[in-house]
């Protein structure tokens, strides 16, 4: 059945580019490399060779503070971060995630006059990208230590990743603070959890990505959690988890 595009979401950072973009798109590719011999009966033959991503959207100019395109795309031009994109789904907990670091290579602003302002931007691959699902909500905040919604992604053999990605999108309060931790367990009831990956603490809008160490991970079910401190803190944030 055919998809037609109204729900995607896009997050770069700290940045939620929802509500300013009309075009985001992901690829991903590996090189073909020729090893065709005299033992090919006369057919070329490829191997995969090294794999790259990336990211490119467009949309309607914004400025004036760090969750406006303009300000997050010049602070981070150059710079590597977090991707997360739902694939037509609203970034609820559970639906279709991809996720990836990636260089802000490049930047595009302005039109001719009378015309809506424009942007276009591109994000080159640092990691692989992560088929996953999202694991905590963008327009739930957050005020006070918790757990998220546990997810059945499978386990991690070896030599594969369990990659997570932290969106913080808005920070209220006096000396807010808040650490989020990737939880796994053998099920659903998460009665003995293990952490598995553990953020830094974040105090301000922003992003960081991590990634497991290529152990294989037996427990199939994986979480969010998260410890908040500070005077009536308040945080939107958005996690996606995937397996590659």
């Amino acid at each position: 059945m055919a998809t037609i595009l109204t729900n995607v979401r896009c997050f770069a950072v700290g940045v939620d580019l929802t509500g300013v973009s009309n075009k985001v798109e992901i690829s991903a590719e590996v090189e073909s490399k020729d090893r065709t011999n005299y033992a090919s009966n006369g057919w070329k033959e490829t191997i995969g060779g090294l794999a790259s991503a990336e990211i490119s959207g467009e949309g309607q100019w914004e400025a004036g503070d760090p969750s406006k395109v303009d300000d997050a795309s010049w602070s981070q031009l150059g710079g590597v971060g977090p991707w997360s994109i739902s694939a037509n789904n609203a970034a609820t907990v559970g639906s279709l995630a991809y996720l990836t670091n990636a260089l802000r290579s490049d930047y595009k602003l302005g039109d001719a006059v009378g015309e809506v302002a424009p942007w276009t931007g591109t994000a080159k691959s640092a990691w692989p990208v992560a088929r996953g699902q999202f694991a905590h909500p963008p327009g739930t905040a957050r005020t006070a230590t918790g757990t998220g919604t546990g997810l059945e992604l499978g386990a991690v053999a070896a030599g594969k990743r369990l990659y997570a990605s932290l969106h913080v999108l808005s920070v209220a309060g006096t000396t807010p603070s808040i650490t989020a931790r990737v939880e796994s367990s053998v099920d659903n009831t998460f009665a003995a959890p293990t952490t598995r990956l553990t953020f830094a603490a974040a105090t301000a809008v922003g992003g960081q990505i991590l990634r497991t160490d290529g152990t294989a991970i037996t427990d199939t079910w994986w979480r969010m959690a998260w410890t908040i401190s500070g005077t009536a803190p308040s945080f939107m944030f958005v996690d996606a988890l995937g397996i590659q």
